[in-house]
Parts: C-alpha cells; structure tokens; sequence
C-alpha cells in the first residue's frame, strides 16, 4: 500500500467512525411534550391499562429514545421548576427557582401573603438585583427567529412547566407575578417575548384576573385583568370548549384559554372527571394550538404538558394518574397526525417526549398476566390473589410514601380498589392526600421527526442536554 493510498483509507476510515452529524436548522417546527411526573412505572402501567402487555402507546411507536438524569442543583429529586427549566435553558437550577441561572436562590424567598386582601402568595419576595440572571429559554429563543411559540397544559397557565417556558423568577409559587410577565407591554412583562406568546391554555384564571372579595378564588390584590390586557393588545380569550372551537385560526392569531371548570386548585379537571361538553381534552387543545401556530412560515415551537398526572400520583391516586397518561399520549398521536397534514413525513418538525422527574409508584408481586393493573396482584402460578405475610390481599400498584398507609392491613375489595377514587396503599405515612413526594429516578425520552435531528437522542443523558439537543436541532 502507497503513503497515498494509506492516507485515503485512514480519511475514510475516520469518517465511519465519525459521530453522525446532522443539519442545525433542520428542525423548522417543535413540539416539546412534557408529562408532569410520568415516570417508567407510570408509563408502563398505562400501557397495561389501555393497550395490554402486548400493545403500545404513541411514544411507545416513536423511534429515537434516551434516559434523562433529573436531579437539580441542589437536590436528588428534583421538583417541577427547574427540570422544566433545565430542558427550556440548559442549566441547573436549585429547586422551586424558574428559568434563571444557577446562581439564584430561592428557600429565602418564598412569597407572602398580601398585608391588606390577604391573597396567599400575593407578594412576590425575589429580589430585583441581586439573586441570579434570566437563562434564555427555548419559546424566547425561537420568538427571536420569528417563529410562532405556544404553551399549552392542564395544569394551571401559571405553573412551574408552562412558566418554565415565558417567565423568570426565583421562586416557583409567585404566580401572580408569573403572570404578568405574559402580558405585552404591561408593568412586569417579559420583554423577550417581543409580541407575546401566540398560544396560551390551561387552568383557572384567578391569577388573570383583578380581586374580587366575595369570590373564590379572589384574585389579583394589584387589581389587574391581565385578561382584559391581553384582548386589548389583540389576543381572543376563550374558557370552554365551545369557545376553543369558535376561536380563529387564521395567520396572526393569538389566543388566551382559561379553563374554570374544574375549581380544582386552578387546574384543570382529571380527565376521568372532565365533561367533554364543556372542558376541552389535551388532544384538542393541542390540535388548536397547531392549527394556529403552523400558520406562521418561518416555523413554531410550541410546548404541551399533561400536567395532571403529576397531581393525581401526588394522592397516590393511580386510576387517575394513568387516565390522565392516556390522555397525554392521545394528545401525541393527535399531533402527529395533525402536523403530517403539512409535514406528512415530519422531515420539517421534531416532535420530543418526555417527562420532569419520577414518582415513588411501585409494581408488586408477580400479576398474572393480561389481569387489570388497577386491580388486586393475582398471581400468575396460582390465578389467586397474592397475600402477604398475614394472608391479606394486596394490589399491584403501591407507592414509597403518601397518605394511604394503614397500621392493620384487611383484605382488600377488588370493585374499590379498581375505582377512580381509591387511593393506593403506601410504605410511608406522610399525612394528608397530595402528600406523595417525586422520586428521583432516570426518565423516558422520546423523539422523531426532523430527519436525522432526531437520532441525536440516545444513550443517557443528562436534563440539560435536551436543550442543547432541540436548540441545535431547531437553529436557535
């Protein structure tokens, strides 16, 4: 072999080996999904529920895949703020701080209560100077490009995912102030966001609008309607389903949803308790929110959470946490098919799934397969419900810790225990419903679309990757 023809081998042999490499730009559109504590067990369970063992879900179908770290800067287990943050700015963030940098505190700065009306968490405590700097998010960075940008979840407009997106703040539970930094050209407002985001819905709108003494929720104790501002400056306000379905689509459209139907801590209703008459699914606000957004020539981002699962496997409540998965992955589909309507084989948009952090659900026993996963552990030798070491039935799905943890066990009735209202028993009492805590487990992504954008997602990696990742992939 000649000196020639051994550099030619060596060049092409380096290129073989080469990491694959791929267009930066190539991404025109996003849509970032985020299931709010959707954790393996909780994704599996789903699948067992809804399509048996042998079936799959919508992400379950979506080709590129990777485990995500979640832990924060200065936790474990993370909580909701800032693993959203870290995948919309790429940086580690200590726990309740949203979408600023690591520098931020915020245990010091939990807000207050307003000193005249009253209003829990009116008072936003996070100083102005001081206390870290805004990291750019993903919405803002495709807002610079002139792209279309949206927020869509079942959870309040104002909670720490859908905030991750378009606000800064040191503490995640200053909503009123979160707020306003949605509202054009008004006192607060974040400025990055030029004209605003185009498409914003989820729950309740007491954050929106100004105190009122004889309702409940009362209000904004500044007086605002935030609302009010918004249709001034152009956007259509809409809070039920009629409503979504009458709203424009047309180029140029902006759109606030406030969905007051369920009363239930602002958010959303579960949507085992939802009327479709009246409240919208995630499925359908998300194709709304794509009719809009794709109108727009230079591209979207657009972000969507299932944001109830997160609640319910808070109360350890598995029947709804894994009808609200369900859901949540509807809602995939439903994009997809949408979005291949003007992108038939998605070579113009990367479609990525994933979740914040974990829960502390757990499977028992050895269930027999094909037997409902909501239900008793029926063992798959015997055909008869486990027991444990008193003789007493058990079911197979349980959580670490929550409210539900009895000092005498009896056995169990399979009708209730497979209700939507039952909540599952727990290894550690924590106190009152809602009182489960995150777990600190490695999650599930899912991604496609963008051509070869997409094969960038594998391996295991860690939560703040993933912007690196969508950023390259979009251009930003």
């Amino acid at each position: 072999m000649n000196k020639h023809t051994h550099h030619i081998l060596a060049a092409a042999i380096a290129v073989a080996l080469a990491p694959a490499a791929y267009a930066a730009g190539e991404a025109k559109n996003v849509i970032f999904f985020l299931g709010d504590g959707m954790g393996p067990v909780t994704t599996t369970a789903t699948r067992l529920k809804y399509v048996k063992e042998e079936g799959s879900l919508a992400m379950d179908k979506l080709p590129y895949t990777a485990r995500v770290k979640t832990y924060s800067l200065d936790a474990q287990t993370t909580d909701s703020a800032p693993s959203m943050a870290a995948y919309m700015t790429g940086v580690k963030m200590r726990n309740d701080v949203i979408s600023m940098d690591g520098a931020t505190q915020a245990l010091a700065y939990k807000p207050t209560a307003d000193a005249v009306t009253k209003v829990a968490s009116a008072v936003n405590n996070c100083p102005a100077t001081g206390n870290g700097a805004p990291s750019a998010t993903l919405l803002e960075l495709a807002i610079k490009q002139g792209k279309a940008t949206g927020s869509v979840t079942t959870a309040r407009l104002t909670h720490a995912t859908p905030a991750a997106t378009y606000a800064h703040i040191c503490h995640r539970d200053a909503e009123y102030d979160i707020a306003r930094q949605a509202v054009p050209g008004g006192a607060g407002f974040n400025s990055a966001l030029g004209t605003g985001v185009d498409v914003l819905m989820g729950g309740i709108s007491y954050y929106w609008r100004p105190y009122n003494a004889t309702s409940t929720p009362r209000g904004r104790p500044d007086g605002r309607d935030l609302v009010a501002e918004l249709q001034a400056k152009g956007y259509t306000f809409v809070n039920d389903l009629p409503s979504l379905t009458a709203a424009p689509v047309a180029a140029g459209t902006k759109l606030i949803g406030l969905y007051d139907q369920a009363l239930s801590q602002g958010h959303m209703s579960y949507d085992l308790d939802r009327d479709p008459a009246r409240e919208p699914s995630l499925t359908q606000m998300t194709t709304k929110a794509i009719d809009i957004l794709s109108k727009n020539s230079k591209g979207f981002f657009l972000m969507v959470e299932g944001g109830r699962i997160d609640h319910a496997l808070h109360g350890s409540n598995a029947a709804r946490a894994l009808a609200d998965t369900k859901a949540f992955d509807d809602a995939i589909q439903a994009a997809i098919d949408k979005v291949r309507t003007f992108d038939p084989e998605l070579k113009d948009t990367l479609i990525v799934v994933t979740a914040d952090h974990d829960h502390t659900m757990a499977f028992n026993g050895y269930g027999k397969r094909g037997t409902d996963i909501l239900g008793l552990n029926i063992n798959y030798a015997t055909g008869t419900p486990s027991t444990d070491a008193n003789g007493v039935n058990y079911t197979t799905l349980v959580f670490g810790n929550g409210s539900n943890r009895v000092d005498v066990r009896n056995n169990l009735d399979p009708a209730v225990v497979a209700g939507k209202e039952y909540l599952q028993e727990v290894a550690i009492r924590r106190g009152t419903p809602g009182s489960e805590t995150h777990g600190g487990g490695d999650v599930m992504l899912f991604a496609t679309g963008a051509g070869v954008a997409s094969k960038t997602f594998k391996g295991t990696i860690d939560n703040t990757k993933v912007f690196s990742l969508v950023k390259s992939a979009a251009g930003y």
